[in-house]
């Protein structure tokens, strides 16, 4: 059995904490994009994508299959146990569903989807 369906069984806050870590580095990679920034304003950009406010508006808007729906809604419905300082309860649970399901693609490999979902939320943000 695989670490993704061993997760998948229990909780999936571990999606969770790989996801926040590959939308992270995603956005950073597309930051670093613009070689002439001092290091300061590289963080101010990169924290405009990756706030729980962000992320739970780009989860309102995007399109999902019932798989990715599923996972969601039990990515929402899971349990952290601290939450962000600056987003309500609700923007932080529906940032955590999005991380979880920036970790399940890429625990599953869809690196196809994965690339669409984190294209996309940089666009939805930027708009």
């Amino acid at each position: 059995m695989s670490n993704l369906e061993e997760i998948l069984k229990t909780n999936l806050l571990p999606l969770a904490f790989i996801g926040d870590s590959v939308h992270t580095l995603f956005v950073r990679e597309m930051v670093l994009q613009n070689p002439n920034l001092k290091l300061e304003n590289y963080h101010l950009i990169a924290s405009k994508y990756c706030k729980a406010s962000a992320q739970a508006k780009v989860l309102s808007m995007l399109s999902l299959n019932e798989e990715e729906k599923e996972i969601v809604r039990r990515g929402r419905n899971a349990k952290p146990k601290h939450h962000a300082k600056n987003a309500s309860s609700a923007e932080y649970s529906h940032a955590t569903a999005f991380e979880v399901l920036i970790g399940y693609l890429y625990l599953k490999n869809d690196k196809k989807r994965l690339e669409e979902i984190l294209k996309q939320s940089m666009e939805i943000v930027d708009n």
